[in-house]
């Protein structure tokens, strides 16, 4: 089933809520919505040692491809980036994870932000994380889905709506036919940083039989309600492998993900809350989080 159109109302709160993002430290503080913290917004683990996003000499590297795919979806050639870790063999089968960007960026966005293939290598190294594959695509379905121009246009977020069909059906196959990946859901993850933690929330919540581990770091407007995300918690307290959700207290937007965890609890479905302590909507943030949901999936 096609993804369905957002409603012109739902696109402009989303849009608006990025534009109060970007205008974050343009604006007073009496004309920014006041962050309201309580007992239960804490974080639930120290920050990541100091050197664990920085390339080791010792330590053996993984592999970061570049490839493009046919987008039956878009109709074009969409180019993302692959993660083999180090040891990879064609000979051995392994787990993926999904990691997607924010509205600003696109596949690269993780690679200016931050070294992922030294976090990832790092965790390897030190036998912290299972050997996996870790796919960068772009999370902004259209024929342009370069990061110019107004990134806040109607149909740039309708782009990043869209990819639910393109990822489901075209970047999955495409990778499952590529790479020697386990291809069922226990097998599989999905996680992403502020527009791509709603996506991950969005996509991985509403398809759980294609996902059982997810992640949304600094989750965005894009983040359907709780009750959208999950109609039947009883199916998400036995579909969920781990679901964590993070964000900065810092963060204009932490009320999205505080949203989303007082559902979780209502409704007693298991998940891991973090708050980083002055936590900004930033890839010190998002760093922190690929190097501690990375520790948590497959196992």
């Amino acid at each position: 089933m096609p993804y369905p159109t957002l409603h012109k109302s739902a696109l402009a709160t989303i849009i608006a809520g990025f534009l109060s993002l970007s205008l974050l430290h343009a604006q007073p503080p009496r004309q920014q919505r006041p962050i309201e913290l309580t007992p239960e917004d804490t974080a639930a683990f120290m920050h990541a040692p100091e050197g664990f996003d920085k390339e080791r000499e010792t330590t053996k590297k993984g592999h970061v491809d570049s490839l493009y795919y046919d987008s039956k979806t878009v109709g074009s050639k969409r180019r993302l980036f692959v993660y083999t870790p180090p040891g990879y063999s064609p000979k051995k089968r392994y787990p993926v994870l999904y990691l997607l960007h924010g509205i600003g960026g696109t596949e690269k966005e993780w690679f200016r932000g931050t070294h992922p293939q030294a976090i990832l290598d790092n965790l390897a190294a030190d036998k912290k994380m299972v050997p996996m594959i870790v796919v960068f695509p772009n999370g902004r379905a259209m024929v342009n889905d370069a990061d110019t121009g107004n990134i806040f246009a109607p149909e740039k977020i309708q782009a990043f709506a869209n990819f639910e069909n393109d990822l489901l059906k075209d970047v999955i196959p495409f990778i499952e036919s590529k790479y020697p990946v386990l291809a069922d859901r226990d097998h599989r993850a999905i996680a992403g940083l502020s527009m791509g933690g709603g996506q991950s929330l969005n996509f991985g919540l509403c398809n759980l039989d294609h996902f059982a581990w997810i992640g949304g770091f600094s989750s965005a407007p894009n983040t359907k309600a709780p009750e959208q995300l999950l109609p039947d918690p009883a199916k998400a307290r036995t579909g969920l492998k781990f679901l964590y959700i993070s964000c900065g207290t810092k963060d204009r937007l932490i009320g999205i993900t505080q949203g989303v965890h007082r559902y979780l609890k209502q409704n007693n479905v298991p998940h891991l809350y973090h708050i980083e302590p002055d936590g900004l909507h930033d890839f010190r943030m998002w760093s922190n989080d690929l190097y501690h949901f990375a520790q948590y999936v497959f196992k």
